[in-house]
């Protein structure tokens, strides 16, 4: 391995090693579970919450459709099936939010969360792919889902314990955020592909804010609410990558195999 690699390997450590031993166990607090808009509509509870979940559905599959059928009509290529994986796990937090908002509970929390983690990590290889190389990329892949899968679990089974401990998911979900930021600095980028990573990471982050703000904003909008425009702006980000895929159409599907 060269220098690049060992500093993102040595902050990836720091960064566990820190969350643990400077920061306390954190429960899940459950005013989380108390959303401001709690409207029954067409007889769905919380409905806007829940229907707001189809585009993660709507652009899950239609990012592991285009995969999926380059891989058949071209055979494999790592970055595209690193991509399927992710698109796979977009399209699978439909189902797990959808679930959550209709019982708001940290029992349903657990499936909002599982094919969360399975997006971040399945990305977080995909830029390895893209940048550093796709055969590490794919030989981490089970490695960082099950990494992924176990914080879920882990802070699952403290609750239970109760003495929740969300500090590992925490990790899991802003780490490869710090990782992929460090990569794109540090590798050669692929063309157009920059301008797509940074649009959905600014979507993604503006979700973030607006589920911080979920009362702020219902009270200064009537219509949404802020976990509402959370929805909408995190799947606006995988409708982005669905757009980079189409856009580099020839340099991701004409070529079979691994890189």
């Amino acid at each position: 391995m060269n220098r690049k690699e060992w500093l993102l390997i040595g902050i990836s450590l720091l960064c566990g090693i820190a969350a643990f031993v400077f920061v306390a166990p954190v429960a899940q607090p459950l005013a989380y579970h108390r959303f401001a808009d709690d409207r029954t509509m067409l007889g769905i509870p919380n409905a806007l919450n829940v229907l707001s979940n189809l585009p993660f559905l709507i652009f899950g599959l239609w990012g592991a459709g285009i995969t999926f059928a380059a891989m058949t009509r071209h055979g494999y290529e790592a970055r595209l099936f690193l991509y399927f994986v992710f698109f796979t796990g977009f399209a699978l937090i439909a189902f797990g939010s959808t679930t959550y908002h209709l019982w708001p509970s940290n029992e349903t929390l657990l499936w909002d969360r599982l094919p969360m983690t399975i997006a971040f990590m399945a990305l977080l290889c995909a830029v390895i792919a893209e940048l550093i190389d796709p055969i590490p990329a794919i030989r981490l892949l089970p490695v960082f889902l099950l990494i992924g899968a176990f914080s879920v679990f882990y802070w699952d089974y403290t609750e239970h314990l109760g003495r929740g401990d969300l500090r590992l998911y925490g990790l899991v979900q802003f780490l490869p955020i710090l990782l992929i930021v460090l990569m794109l600095w540090l590798y050669e980028r692929p063309e157009h592909f920059l301008k797509y990573i940074l649009g959905a990471a600014m979507l993604y982050g503006a979700a973030k804010l607006f589920e911080g703000l979920d009362l702020e904003m219902f009270q200064a909008l009537t219509i949404v609410s802020g976990h509402t425009l959370k929805h909408l702006f995190a799947s606006g980000a995988g409708l982005v990558l669905v757009s980079m895929l189409v856009r580099r159409r020839d340099s991701l599907f004409n070529r079979g195999g691994a890189r």
